[in-house]
């Protein structure tokens, strides 16, 4: 049995980043940039106003001033000619500011009569001009790898990038297994349960960049596990659920390595999830996860997002732990590192008082997970501890 962080290591060492696609910018949403981006234009491209009013020569802006508007500068529809002396352009937001004004008087602070304004109020010191470039320029990079947000998107657009070099999405082959599950919807037998796992698991590895395809439920048969495998052959992981032990009815581990799994280890010091099996399997990798619910979210959480993060070339440093105090007391930990569900109250986190791995009403509650390394001692009220967030 090894610990966390060797069965962490191990697993990334399984796989390696997937091969970069370009596509088109409106798609690009929540996937990862594999290579850095160049503007390709400064933004704004000239020097626009910032306010609707009037754009003049600084020199001249004081208290009642006088102006003769000579035109109109709209966004899309600039002023083609000059501002000269006593001259004014009526100007608004986002429009180019024309050759010769270099401030924009805003139109609170302005009376106007006909083709004549008046500074009728105090126009302040700011110029009301967003300067060419201000924002970026061309030749400005965005670097990468960065999953990409709606502010990226839109950064993007804006430096005229219509299409982007991202990592395509790691396919991710999702099966479970096991005589006793049924799909939500059908009508279970007397000893059947819903399967929960698959789509708990698929929503998880899908927010994290993957491409998810959930296989028929592999029966506790050499053939129906062989079949299912089969369906799996192009995928860059495989990820098993249940029957990854080594009661007689526990089939994957054989039939993954009568085809080629080449195990890297099996059986982890953490709970829940100890059952936990790895390795290369033809072009791709495996995990075999633990068949109790909690267990199989949570190694999800800890093992395969890492993986996919790798995959995607994100980095792969190990996710920073919060620290808290605790709301109640908890009594010492074992051998193995116990990631407790527990949910924040107004003296810090608590821990449920049940962490049996195949509740999945309480993992809905939880919102973090403390995490306790082996042998750690009894813990007060008020003690620190770390805790990842869910």
């Amino acid at each position: 049995m090894i610990s966390v962080a060797e069965a962490r290591a191990a697993l990334l060492d399984l796989v390696s980043p997937v091969e970069v696609e370009t596509i088109p910018l409106a798609q690009a949403a929540g996937r990862v940039l594999a290579e850095p981006v160049t503007a390709r234009r400064d933004q704004p491209p000239f020097d626009a106003s910032a306010m609707d009013g009037y754009a003049v020569n600084a020199a001249e802006v004081e208290l009642h001033a006088m102006f003769k508007v000579i035109g109109e500068a709209a966004a899309g529809h600039g002023f083609e000619g000059r501002v000269g002396a006593g001259q004014a352009v009526r100007i608004f937001t986002g429009a180019p500011v024309p050759d010769g004004a270099d401030f924009v008087v805003i139109q609170e602070d302005v009376v106007r009569k006909g083709d004549l304004i008046t500074i009728s109020y105090d126009p302040g010191d700011s110029a009301n001009i967003r300067d060419q470039g201000r924002d970026f320029r061309a030749g400005q990079t965005v670097d990468a790898p960065r999953r990409l947000r709606p502010a990226d998107i839109a950064l993007l657009a804006a430096m005229n990038i219509a299409e982007v070099p991202v990592r395509r999405r790691p396919v991710v082959a999702l099966m479970s297994t096991g005589d006793e599950l049924v799909m939500p919807g059908e009508i279970p037998g007397p000893d059947q349960i819903i399967v929960s796992n698959t789509f708990g698991l698929k929503a998880m590895f899908e927010e994290h960049g993957a491409e998810v395809r959930m296989l028929p439920i592999a029966r506790d048969t050499d053939a129906s596990l062989r079949t299912a495998f089969g369906l799996a052959a192009d995928a860059d992981l495989v990820v098993t659920i249940g029957g990854a032990s080594v009661g007689d009815h526990d089939l994957v581990a054989g039939v993954a390595e009568s085809l080629g799994l080449q195990r890297a280890f099996y059986k982890v010091a953490m709970r829940p999830g100890k059952p936990l099996m790895a390795g290369r399997f033809g072009t791709g990798a495996m995990v075999g996860l633990p068949g109790n619910p909690v267990s199989a979210m949570i190694c999800g959480r800890v093992f395969v997002v890492s993986m996919l993060q790798a995959m995607l070339g994100l980095s792969t440093a190990e996710e920073a732990r919060a620290q808290a105090s605790l709301a109640v007391a908890l009594p010492a930990n074992g051998p193995r590192q116990h990631y407790m569900r527990a949910t924040w109250t107004d003296q810090g986190l608590q821990a449920f008082d049940s962490q049996d791995s195949s509740l999945l009403s309480v993992l809905a509650q939880a919102e973090a997970l403390i995490v306790r390394p082996p042998h750690d001692p009894a813990r007060n009220i008020a003690d620190h501890v770390e805790y990842l967030p869910l």
